[in-house]
């Protein structure tokens, strides 16, 4: 997948770019409705042998629009996206900057700039997408646009029971430790990747080695507490528990919280290397525990609980 980064304006030549079908969107978390978006542009990409795109923004428009909002964090940090695009099939990634001077193009101007000039034949998006100068732009108005030089598909929402698969419900089940509920919308577990930092080395104290994690500051981090994850490294996969929060039996000043993670059944240095989780489970709150005894005996629960977790998955139950 070749990825190009693009700003109003662009300076591609139409000419030297191939015929696309091409899906646009934010598309934060690639969940199971945005797959349905991608999926179609890819497979109308193979049925008219065109390439495949899909068209996406960065940063967030709410950063750019909303002057209390400086920095958001992301369910798919963008090297995420490109991972998960790349597994989707998608040919070509165009990313968008999003800044003041894209927010006040027409709707006319945007189509004829970002959809006609980059050769897109073909566009797919979700029912409720919107482009142009306060959102102004919309999927009942883009035949306007079009000027007939491509055609449109729109995806009706996509729902899991009564409710829309949405980015904004994702996150609220995030956020309420529901990691299940949001790796059902998502059609795949969270992932959040980092690097093994140097930590204190109090868990190999107690016996319970742990890899602490520098994470990117644009992932989304669910609710505080104690989960069961997965541990990818170097096309193994391993299972574990992972601590987020603030380690409070120990410390008591930490203004950001930290990843600990201790991988069952792994011994070796894991320092500069980076790791990725896979979260499947919350299991409990972080707790102050009076002493290392106590948190110790906790730990002891918690792998014994996980454990059981994965082995009653894997056996179907």
């Amino acid at each position: 997948m070749r990825t190009i980064k693009l700003a109003y304006p662009h300076t591609l030549i139409l000419d030297e770019l191939p015929e696309t079908a091409a899906a646009i969107g934010f598309f934060d978390g690639i969940h199971k409705g945005h797959q349905k978006v991608i999926r179609t542009a890819v497979n109308e990409a193979k049925s008219r042998n065109m390439e495949s795109a899909v068209i996406t923004f960065h940063p967030h428009p709410s950063v750019v629009l909303k002057k209390d909002i400086q920095h958001v964090q992301y369910i798919t940090p963008l090297r995420e996206k490109q991972e998960i695009l790349q597994q989707l099939g998608v040919d070509r990634l165009y990313i968008i900057t999003f800044n003041k001077e894209l927010s006040s193009l027409e709707p006319q101007t945007f189509i004829d700039h970002f959809i006609i000039n980059l050769n897109i034949k073909f566009l797919v998006a979700g029912f409720d997408y919107t482009y142009g100068h306060k959102g102004k732009g919309n999927m009942q108005v883009i035949h306007e646009h079009s000027r007939r030089l491509f055609d449109v598909t729109v995806i009706d929402k996509v729902q899991s029971g009564d409710l829309k698969i949405s980015s904004t419900r994702i996150r609220e089940l995030l956020k309420s430790g529901q990691i299940g509920e949001a790796n059902e919308l998502l059609g795949r577990p969270l992932v959040i990747r980092g690097i093994v930092k140097e930590g204190d080395k109090r868990g190999r104290e107690i016996g319970y080695p742990t890899a602490n994690l520098e994470i990117d500051s644009d992932a989304l981090l669910p609710k505080i507490g104690v989960y069961a994850v997965k541990v990818r490294f170097k096309n193994e996969v391993y299972e574990g528990m992972a601590s987020l929060g603030y380690n409070p039996t120990f410390t008591l000043d930490r203004d950001e919280p930290i990843i600990e993670v201790n991988i069952f059944d792994y011994n070796n240095d894991l320092y500069g290397e980076e790791l990725v989780l896979e979260w499947h489970q919350y299991m409990r709150e972080e707790i102050k525990f009076n002493s290392a005894e106590k948190l110790i005996e906790q730990i002891e629960k918690d792998e014994e609980q996980i454990r059981n977790y994965f082995g009653s998955v894997c056996n179907g139950h």
